[in-house]
């Protein structure tokens, strides 16, 4: 690999490596890469230690969220997810949710690999709750939520919304999951930035497993984010299968330094894809182009 120049427009982009990391994430990977570290070393005891555990406090205390744990990219922690929670059983899934995003990743054949059994239900524009309501049996395990990042269903739509999901998985006893996808930590509209779900708003209102990316909205290496509740996230933990995801040192050191950056509230000036800079970099070339205002005046997309 060699560095290149963006020049596509696309500040997130796949093709490109995704996020550039931060000066901070940047040297606290060469801190850990160049000799040993605390990988899984509790250094207070001088007992083996967990090597999630250098990002999960972080996490919680950024999101709410009870537990965490982080693997090798969003795929990863879809699937482990699925694994962990409803294999061999029914997983409930609007069909309009059924995505498909870059590099051929489908929500059913993700699923499918994990051992769980889809159950759609409604219809490709309109989903109401209790279409989830009727799909319930003895087989069902969870319902799952999946985040539309790449495209638009617009007209006569009805989308089921969380806390609606929420309420028919309280009155069965069913889990609920979220595919976040893109992972959104700070509000966008404060940018001129069509807004995204955070991952804030959808623990709050009462989602139970939220899969996230590391290296899109985040800024972050590339990593699968799991947050939710304790008991659910510590079924994922126990899953054999998470073994084969698992992170390595240099992309826990560059995630924490990010994390922390968000904990600080210097995030949005020292990472090379926050919001800030993408706006600031917006107003410098309509400067060079003589067209000075429209980063303001327009919505920007990342």
């Amino acid at each position: 690999m060699r560095p290149v120049i963006n020049a596509s427009g696309v500040v997130l982009h796949t093709n490109l490596g995704r996020a550039p990391l931060s000066d901070a994430a940047i040297k606290a990977v060469t801190n850990v890469a160049r000799g040993y570290c605390n990988l899984e070393m509790d250094l207070d005891s001088g007992e083996r230690g967990e090597r999630y555990s250098h990002v999960e406090k972080l996490l919680c205390e950024l999101t709410g969220a009870e537990a965490a744990l982080v693997v090798n990219n969003n795929a990863g922690a879809v699937l482990l997810a699925l694994h962990a929670l409803a294999r061999e059983k029914e997983v409930v899934v609007a069909r309009g949710e059924l995505v498909e995003i870059g590099g051929s990743f489908r929500i059913p054949e993700v699923m499918a690999q994990s051992g769980a059994v889809l159950r759609e239900v409604g219809t490709t524009n309109r989903t109401y709750p209790r279409d989830y309501e009727r799909a319930v049996g003895t087989d069902t395990a969870l319902f799952l939520k999946v985040h539309p990042s790449n495209f638009r269903v617009v007209g006569f739509t009805r989308e089921v919304m969380r806390r609606e999901l929420v309420e028919v998985g309280r009155r069965h006893q069913i889990p609920v999951m979220e595919d976040l996808g893109s992972g959104v930590f700070v509000d966008l509209q404060q940018y001129g930035i069509d807004p995204e779900p955070t991952v804030q708003e959808t623990l709050a209102a009462g989602i139970d497993i939220v899969t996230v990316s590391g290296d899109k909205l985040l800024g972050g290496p590339q990593a699968g984010i799991i947050l939710g509740r304790a008991e659910m996230v510590q079924l994922l933990k126990e899953d054999p299968l998470l073994r084969a995801l698992r992170i390595d040192k240099m992309t826990l050191a560059a995630l924490e330094a990010t994390l922390r950056a968000y904990l600080q509230e210097d995030v949005q000036k020292k990472s090379p894809c926050s919001a800030h800079a993408f706006h600031n970099c917006s107003r410098a070339g309509e400067k060079g182009c003589g067209i000075e205002g429209s980063a303001d005046r327009h919505t920007q997309k990342l």
